[in-house]
């Protein structure tokens, strides 16, 4: 099995700053205390270490020191979170509530977010078609659910929110304008409030590209 390389024993994240499924992971990282060493992966250059430590050779993988690796974002969360979940992330009692969120995020509504955001790989429909398939399967449901209350499931974060916001952000991120004026007020302003929060900008600092032999980032 593989081990930890890193001169602090620290496990070691490979991470992307813009992918969404990292950026989920980094969030449940930074808010659990844990500390790992990060290493920034540019996408189209992978180093050699993430393709040994993981035949996926996709962000995130985290590399723990007794040899075990991480290969799902959600697992990345998880394993974070049950070191230290300071802010409650994990309830037992809403764990499927919060994967049938989730698997409709990670399944339809990423397909149909990938479709509208690379529209011309996807000729057989236009933008707007992808664009509008993806609101009616989980903005509209999300918005709705948000009318009564600041987050997903309560007052409070939970996995789902953390999990579920990168995607909400990339999917506005295509046409601002037509998200900013789309009848989702409620979603906006969940959206607006956790990318506008301390946590999500701690977690999208911009680092330079890892290299071997690089000073350890301490994330």
């Amino acid at each position: 099995m593989l081990s930890s390389s890193t001169p602090s024993g620290l496990p070691v994240l490979y991470s992307f700053r813009r992918c969404p499924y990292a950026i989920r992971a980094r969030l449940a990282i930074k808010v659990s205390g844990v500390r790992v060493a990060l290493r920034e992966v540019v996408l189209r250059d992978k180093p050699a270490a993430l393709l040994q430590a993981s035949s996926k050779a996709t962000v995130p993988v985290l590399q723990l020191p007794d040899g075990r690796v991480l290969e799902q974002s959600l697992d990345i969360m998880r394993w974070a979170l049950e070191q230290h979940d300071p802010q409650g992330w994990l309830r037992l009692q809403e764990q499927e509530e919060v994967l049938a969120l989730i698997d409709l995020n990670d399944g339809p509504f990423k397909q149909a977010l990938d479709r509208y955001k690379y529209a011309p790989r996807h000729p057989e429909r236009p933008a707007s078609a992808w664009r509008d398939e993806a609101a009616e399967l989980m903005l509209a449901p999300l918005n709705a659910r948000l009318a009564d209350r600041p987050f997903l499931l309560r007052d409070t974060p939970s996995l789902a929110d953390m999990a579920i916001a990168p995607f909400i952000r990339q999917f506005a991120a295509v046409e601002p304008g037509w998200f900013e004026s789309a009848p989702f007020e409620s979603l906006r302003a969940w959206l607006n409030r956790i990318v506008s929060s301390e946590l999500f900008d701690a977690v999208m600092t911009k680092f330079t590209p890892w290299q071997p032999g690089d000073t350890e980032t301490t994330f």
